[in-house]
């Protein structure tokens, strides 16, 4: 081979590298991105506080889901601009099907309902559905009985908070109850006190903590956990956008090290916080 035909062999695959280096360069820049545009990161999350996982609107940025919101934010190198209009939980699945956010962070269970219309995270805390039970009434309706026996057949009035899991869980863990829905969790807890409603069904973890924060509850209120039943938490991204979802799974495996939080943990955070 000639030293010319070499020399133009040579300039002819290094015109390939240099055009091969561009395509990749120019697919990179028009690949899309985890974030969505104006170099921010939508957040929904609600107005109403829920310790030690977020503060009320307004009050800081302490806790569990504001600190993974500003960890992914962080990794994708954008800011995080939070949307605190949400007065249910599924109010900010709402944002996330209109487009109105990038992400849910906000003690957001899993449901199958919701997984129709948004695409979920893997679980980032796992606890057990739970009920709270009025202890005259839980007597008057087991007659003597464990309560384990009677609590799936259970056709009392059951409170459930408006716009949130449990108010679809319900109709199927507890197909004769009568369901009674509320605004918040506190007015869901006065039935409770005053027996209007019979029990409660909400996660562990909450009905746990409301016997911390009242030690006095016990004597008005029993606490049952359903342990076949878990309630698994975790982040909503808009479903338009899988490669944020996968993003984000990627950041709960890497950037916390497939970290699952269970009750006693978190309420472990929650006295702790309590303390301060």
């Amino acid at each position: 081979m000639s030293l010319t035909r070499r020399t133009l062999l040579a300039a002819g695959g290094g015109g390939l590298l240099i055009a091969q280096v561009r395509s990749a360069n120019a697919q990179a820049q028009n690949a899309p991105k985890p974030a969505t545009g104006n170099n921010a990161l939508r957040i929904a999350m609600p107005a109403f506080a829920s310790d030690p996982f977020f503060p009320a609107d307004g009050s800081g940025d302490k806790g569990i889901d504001m600190e993974l919101a500003r960890g992914i934010a962080a990794e994708l190198g954008v800011e995080p601009v939070f949307d605190r209009s949400a007065v249910t939980f599924d109010g900010m699945v709402k944002q996330l099907m209109s487009g109105q956010a990038d992400m849910a962070i906000g003690k957001l269970s899993r449901t199958l309902q919701r997984g129709r219309s948004i695409l979920y995270s893997r679980p980032y805390a796992m606890l057990h559905q739970g009920l709270l039970a009025n202890r005259l009434n839980l007597a008057r309706i087991t007659q003597g009985k464990p309560p384990e026996q009677i609590i799936r057949d259970f056709s009392g009035d059951l409170g459930v908070i408006e716009g949130s899991s449990f108010a679809t869980y319900a109709a199927t863990t507890f197909p004769n109850a009568q369901i009674r829905r509320f605004a918040g969790w506190n007015t869901v807890v006065d039935a409770i006190r005053s027996g209007t409603i019979d029990m409660a069904y909400r996660d562990d973890f909450e009905i746990k903590k409301l016997m911390v924060d009242d030690p006095s509850m016990t004597v008005v209120a029993r606490s049952i956990t359903l342990t076949d039943k878990v309630d698994t938490i975790a982040i909503g991204v808009r479903p338009d956008n899988p490669h944020l979802a996968a993003f984000v799974d990627l950041y709960l495996d890497l950037a916390r090290g497939q970290q699952v939080l269970n009750t006693d943990e978190i309420i472990a955070r929650y006295r702790q916080g309590s303390k301060a």
